[in-house]
């Protein structure tokens, strides 16, 4: 009627407000997802030109292996740096800054007119992504309930198997009608497009406001507590199981960046693919790799649900079985039964990702996880990823790509002894981490 004053429930204006603030956090996964996407897509896209920029510049498998190494190289060395900037000059600004730097970067290689300038511009893609993965996994669990955060870490991890596949395949299909310049310049348009679209959509004061929404205090710099060096070193490092988890992951991940980077290589040298054929059926092995990772870490977790020893073992039989299928495959002739080995060899390749994570977990305390994480980040780049393609390139100038390519899965032995040692004093260390936390909870808190 006339003259009434139309009220709201509240009922209804707290509905609409938690449907609002659903709608923003999953805008927020949406668009860190797709930098994400663009971040792997910019670092892989050069596997697909390998054998166009091997010919027009005449370069050396070496050469080459250096080009794909230097990006995972600058990620293990920054990571822990620009991740702590980020958290003290504001996590939107810094994600906006590192997009902008490796879209830019590969707009940089696209531009490039020798091996010179195609490194350096390697280079500044790897600064600009160096730290993207722990500050957009950050920003994405800030804005999400607790009861969803396991969930949303695995989806958003994954992205970078589908922007891996995704980088190979539209690169291989961009250059083969367009040229490899168009193949970097095209995953520089996409990165740069996102960009403008976080800037536009995403700020601080609204990921504050999702925080307050979930019944959480907003992030304060001025809040958090200051770790003492010697402690948290202690915690990371005196462990043989835990230093065993380290390095025995960083050796089996030198086997996948291996193939990740030479495949389509591979695929065009002995199999005769164009570009853009060998950049697809290159990322189909990429994908198996990735779902190869989620599969194993599931039947790992089924495995061990009433033995947590049995992580190392599961370890271990990755590492084996991902060598013996890649050592036969690689001995046999170009073929079906070759590519089909290839297929499952992959399937294993990463199966040790999660068993690894799992014991850096239950061998830390729960408040430096993080760190724990990071530490574990750092050793897979710098002893796994970023030799991976290096040192594969550099046997390969002497003995060709086939034989390099037989000898890298032998890195799965030596993962799979890690394992073995680390088993050995398992128990162990996670007794004693109990009896510190018993004896001392302010210390291990503090840690």
């Amino acid at each position: 009627m006339l003259g009434q004053t139309t009220t709201h429930s509240p009922i209804s204006a707290g509905a609409a407000g938690a449907s609002s603030s659903r709608s923003y956090a999953w805008l927020v996964f949406a668009l860190s997802f797709g930098l994400l996407l663009s971040d792997y897509m910019s670092r892989q896209v050069l596997n697909a030109v390998f054998p166009l920029l091997k010919v027009e510049w005449s370069l050396s498998d070496t050469e080459l292996g250096a080009l794909g190494g230097i990006v995972a190289l600058m990620v293990g060395l920054l990571t822990f740096p620009l991740s702590i900037l980020a958290d003290r000059w504001g996590r939107v600004r810094s994600l906006i800054l590192m997009a902008a730097l490796w879209s830019l970067a590969t707009l940089g290689c696209a531009l490039a007119n020798n091996f010179g300038q195609m490194f350096m511009a390697r280079l500044c893609v790897g600064i600009g992504e160096a730290a993207y993965g722990s500050v957009g996994i950050a920003v994405v669990l800030s804005v999400f309930p607790r009861h969803l955060r396991a969930s949303l870490s695995s989806a958003f991890i994954a992205g970078g198997a589908f922007g891996s596949v995704l980088g190979m395949a539209a690169g291989g299909a961009l250059s083969a009608h367009f040229g490899w310049r168009w193949a970097f310049a095209g995953m520089a348009i996409f990165g740069l497009v996102l960009v403008g679209f976080y800037r536009l959509f995403i700020t601080e004061p609204r990921l504050q406001a999702q925080r307050r929404a979930l019944g959480e205090e907003p992030d304060s710099a001025a809040r958090r507590e200051s770790v003492s060096l010697r402690p948290l070193l202690s915690a990371l490092f005196s462990a043989r199981s835990i230093l065993c988890a380290y390095v025995g992951s960083a050796l089996q991940l030198l086997v996948m960046g291996a193939l990740l980077t030479w495949m389509p290589s591979f695929l065009a040298r002995y199999y005769g693919m164009a570009t853009d054929r060998a950049g697809v059926t290159a990322a189909a092995f990429v994908l198996a790799g990735g779902v190869g990772m989620v599969l194993c870490g599931a039947l790992t977790d089924w495995a061990a649900r009433h033995a947590p020893g049995r992580k190392w073992l599961m370890a271990v039989a990755y590492s084996v079985t991902c060598c013996a299928l890649l050592l036969t495959a690689f001995h046999l002739p170009a073929g079906t039964a070759q590519l089909v080995l290839i297929g499952a060899g992959m399937l294993f390749v990463g199966g040790t990702a999660g068993p690894a994570s799992a014991a850096v977990a239950n061998l830390t305390h729960p408040a430096i996880h993080a760190t724990a994480f990071a530490t574990l980040t750092l050793a897979n780049n710098l002893l796994g990823l970023a030799p991976g393609p290096f040192v594969t390139g550099l046997i390969a100038d002497r003995i060709g790509l086939l034989g390099a390519l037989q000898l890298i899965p032998l890195a799965g032995v030596l993962a799979a002894l890690c394992f073995l040692v680390g088993r050995r004093t398992y128990m162990a260390d996670l007794l004693r981490l109990e009896n510190q936390r018993e004896a001392d909870p302010n210390k291990a808190n503090k840690a």
